[in-house]
């Protein structure tokens, strides 16, 4: 599994690299740098297959009933993205060292850094759209954190909001699609998936899956109308525009689309949805870009005008038109990872980024405009520079488009428009910046080249410039060539790569957009003039308006459904599941065919002692201390139930959630009133009691109906296979352990999810206990009777031995982890209760955070521990061995999943309990004499 190491190394790399934080700049930097040079040194040898058009494909089955795989797929299209996101990311991270202050966190920014390039990699090499889905959402928070970096500004706190809330809800619009595309085909892996064009377009499906993967695609790369979040996002630090911003995710979308070009481009569909998108983001990215004061802001409205331009390219659904798409990615990434490194240079030496005062820094940073203006002249698209080619092949794929009537003339006036704009905006960029006079009220005066090393990531990119201008079938050739194999299946058109390809309708497009360009910007004052008349649309106070609004109205519809009655939330609870039970139950037939079990005479009194108690427990309910017994009673009635029924696991679990759950009620109670006063008034006890008497009636007619109509059981095939497959003949905990496994192990991290909220909600609070019972009687002063402590600490060790034999025995008797967690944490409690916190603290030196940590660990490790020898996520296995004296005993791996069971059990519920105990500082309620002092 080489590639899901190329892709784990960033990530060991952010926990590793922030340790030399203390060691100085440039040693971080070496250290964060190590996982992408290691990255590339395990991908360069797969080269020689991808050349070949060839494909590396690697999976380790983790869910294979769900489709969920860890399989990661290795070709020309995601080697050409893996490598502009670890060579780019190399660069950034000397860049970084440079322009970040000494007081800044470095440590932090490296490794949030390398958690991004590592969700990156994670999208483009995922063979699974399911994981892939899961690297996408990973982007999007490690962008957020890393746009928010300086959180002390309010622009950037509220311009990373605004990048996750957008690219966030497209997110989840791409899993919906992805869901869609998995039952259209019966499969998430990749190869399927692209395979299946034919049949994914045909399907009825289609339109619904196409839209909402490309409004993933859309919003994750700035396509019109999502397309004003990555302006607002320019507030973060330079290296996270260059890298982010230009190279990285706002090409996700793109490569989303190109990914799945197969499968989802040649329809009607497609043409117009990403065409036409494209090509207003390029208009309206190009103008806006022009009139904009801010280096980054023009820089990043240009971006957004050329990520239009490559998915305009792809939306026209020709061969040749997709190879200029993946082209223009290369060319583009390049120039502008530069020209953002380059005004992240000129806002370190000048402390600004208005070009209405950064004027004539040629005189004061030679070396640094040389290589900026390069960069610009690129994206302008001058000869001999990698702009130029890809920007001939978009100019020629508009001409060759197919387009009825007056339509045809429209890609190729869009296309020259836009390169009239894009040769304006770079030459803004190179003439207000470097020269037109001198610098105005600079922070920073005079401005100087900043350090050495700092320009070096610059060099680099402008030499590729030139490289790929000059030598393209030589410097990118290969690799485009795998691209686009890759991308169109295999099959590649011919095309050319060469500097000069005759005087051609494409080079004279090129020529006007040159001169029209410099034309344009020469008249920049009156176009200046022009677009002032017009009134800028704030995005930012657009976006804070809708989720103002948005706010307002989920507070509205809280404050009607939540007015702190509980009795409403059960009544609102009970009528939606009657509600959306009603429709699929009407006309069922409530007696089936088999007859009931006859009914015993201890089962009927114990059925009338249910019942009793139930009502009772209504009836009396506002008498809180009584209520609470006969619920008690209830419970153990439903274990008796249980154990009548031969279900002695349900018993056991049973019994011992019943005990806890009491003792909750009674800590809770503690701090209550033992008697409630009747606020209910006669409406109400009418909905209630017709509200419980629909859904009890529903519910009894529901279990009539199942018990006497046939039906086919799955538990033959548990009973037959429980210990041929799972080594136990305990069903119940085979089951829980092995074969739903990954059932168990979600709901013991809810448990402990749910244990950690009340720890926090409880969490240094304090409440002082009443100092009287609702009758008027004072507590007993002794918090702590004698005889339960001395009765209580010899059970202890009796009871901890219980539990281990319980636990042992789980795999094959009634047991196992959950039902010894709750029988340990059981025994601990009563000492917590018997003998005080203080004192059984000091004896029982736990923290139980550790434990819950401890479970959810040996549980995952015991699952994932099948994947290192290819077998699916918690495949279970075991074997027998003959121990002295105890003879043959059989040995599980499910043991150590039930050790994780059992740990997190016990870390939960005391963690939970003891929290509640702890309310009252003193572990006792005041004396009569303290209540007065406190009045």
């Amino acid at each position: 599994m080489t590639l899901s190491l190329v892709v784990l190394l960033p990530f060991l790399g952010a926990i590793a690299a922030p340790l030399f934080a203390q060691a100085g700049r440039t040693a971080i930097a070496i250290a964060s740098s190590v996982p992408a040079l290691l990255a590339l040194a395990t991908l360069f040898p797969m080269w020689s297959t991808l050349a070949e058009g060839g494909a590396i494909v690697q999976t380790l089955e983790w869910l294979p009933q769900l489709g969920i795989n860890f399989s990661f797929r290795l070709d020309g299209l995601s080697l050409m993205f893996a490598l502009l996101i670890l060579l780019i990311g190399l660069l950034i991270i000397l860049y970084a060292r440079y322009y970040l202050k000494p007081s800044e966190n470095i440590g932090k920014f490296y490794a949030m850094l390398l958690c991004f390039m590592g969700s990156m990699l994670g999208i483009v090499l995922s063979s699974n759209l399911l994981l892939m889905m899961v690297f996408w959402e990973l982007t999007s928070l490690t962008s957020f954190l890393l746009i928010s970096f300086w959180n002390h500004k309010q622009d950037a706190r509220r311009g990373a909001r605004m990048a996750l809330a957008i690219t966030g809800g497209g997110g989840l619009a791409l899993l919906a699609g992805i869901l869609l595309i998995g039952r259209i085909v019966g499969s998430f892996e990749l190869d399927v998936v692209l395979a299946a064009g034919d049949q994914i377009k045909a399907h009825a499906l289609y339109p619904y899956a196409l839209t909402l993967v490309l409004l993933g695609a859309f919003t994750k790369s700035a396509q019109f109308p999502f397309h004003f979040w990555l302006p607002h996002a320019m507030q973060a630090p330079t290296p996270v525009s260059a890298y982010l911003h230009s190279a990285t995710m706002v090409k996700a979308g793109i490569f989303l689309m190109a990914r799945l070009y197969p499968a989802l481009a040649g329809t009607e569909q497609w043409f117009f949805m990403v065409s036409f998108t494209g090509m207003a983001t390029l208009l309206i990215g190009a103008y806006v870009a022009l009139f904009k004061h801010d280096l980054k802001g023009l820089l990043a409205y240009s971006t957004v005008s050329h990520l239009g331009l490559i998915t305009l390219l792809l939306g026209m659904g020709t061969k040749l038109a997709a190879v200029a798409a993946l082209f223009h990615i290369i060319n583009h990434a390049i120039f502008k990872a530069s020209l953002f490194m380059a005004a992240g240079i000129i806002d370190h030496e000048t402390g600004s980024r208005d070009m209405r005062q950064i004027n004539g820094l040629w005189h004061f940073m030679p070396h640094t405009a040389t290589l900026a203006m390069v960069a610009a002249a690129s994206m302008a698209g001058v000869p001999l520079l990698n702009g130029f080619l890809s920007k001939e092949m978009f100019f020629a794929e508009a001409l060759s488009l197919n387009l009825p009537g007056i339509w045809a003339w429209v890609p190729p006036i869009v296309a020259t428009l836009a390169g009239i704009f894009a040769v304006a905006y770079s030459a803004r960029f190179i003439h207000d910046v470097f020269f037109n006079g001198a610098p105005r009220n600079l922070p920073i005066y005079p401005p100087h080249e900043p350090p050495r090393y700092m320009k070096i990531p610059v060099e680099i990119l402008v030499v590729a410039c030139i490289l790929v201008g000059v030598f393209p079938a030589f410097s990118v050739g290969p690799l485009l060539q795998a691209a686009a194999s890759a991308t169109l299946g295999g099959e590649v058109p011919d095309y050319g790569l060469a500097v000069f390809h005759g005087f051609n309708l494409p080079l004279m497009m090129s020529l006007a957009a040159f001169v029209g360009g410099l034309l344009m910007y020469s008249q920049r004052h009156k176009l200046f003039e022009f677009h002032a008349r017009f009134r800028e649309i704030d995005e930012k106070a657009v976006f804070e308006a809708v989720v103002s609004w948005v706010v307002e109205r989920a507070r509205s519809l809280t404050a009607l459904l939540e007015n702190g009655s509980l009795q409403r939330y059960a009544t609102l609870l009970v009528l939606s599941a009657v509600v959306v039970a009603l429709a699929p139950l009407w006309g069922m037939t409530l007696i089936g065919s088999d007859g009931l079990t006859p009914i015993d005479w201890p089962t009927a009194i114990g059925a009338a002692i249910l019942i009793f108690c139930t009502f009772a427990t209504v009836y009396i309910r506002r008498e809180r201390l009584t209520s609470l017994i006969m619920l008690s009673v209830v419970g153990l009635f439903v274990s008796l139930t249980f154990a009548r029924l031969s279900a002695p696991d349900l018993a056991m679990t049973q019994i011992s959630v019943e005990v806890v759950t009491i003792v909750l009620l009674m800590l809770a109670l503690f701090y209550l009133p033992s008697w409630t006063p009747s606020e209910d008034s006669k409406a109400r006890h009418v909905r209630d009691l017709t509200l419980a008497g629909v859904a009890g009636l529903g519910m009894a007619a529901v279990t009539l109906a199942m018990l006497t109509s046939p039906f086919s059981s799955i538990s033959d095939y548990f009973i037959e296979n429980s210990k041929p497959g799972g080594g136990g003949t305990n069903v119940v905990n085979v089951i829980l352990v092995d074969f739903r496994g990954f059932d168990t192990l979600g709901e013991i991290t809810v448990l402990a999810i749910a244990a950690l909220g009340i720890y926090a909600m409880l969490r240094n609070r304090e409440l002082q206990a009443p100092s009287t019972d609702g009758q008027g009687h004072p507590w007993a002063f002794d918090a702590h009777p004698t005889m339960l402590k001395q009765m209580s600490r010899p059970l202890l060790p009796l009871a901890l031995m219980v539990s281990a034999y319980i636990f042992l025995r789980g795999h094959n008797l009634p047991g196992g982890g959950f039902i010894a967690g709750l029988i340990t944490a059981i025994a601990l409690l009563i000492q917590y209760i018997a003998s005080g916190n203080h004192w059984t603290q000091a004896r029982v030196n736990l923290r139980y955070h550790n434990v819950l940590a401890l479970g959810l660990f040996f549980a995952t490790v015991a699952g994932a521990a099948s994947l290192m020898f290819d077998y699916p996520f918690l495949t279970s296995t075991f074997t027998y061995l003959t121990w002295p004296v105890v003879g043959k005993f059989e040995v599980a791996s499910a043991l150590v999943f039930d050790l994780g069971v059992y740990l997190t059990v016990v870390g939960a519920t005391l963690l939970a309990l003891v929290s509640l105990g702890k309310l009252t500082p003193t572990g006792r309620p005041m004396s009569r004499t303290e209540a007065r002092q406190e009045s």
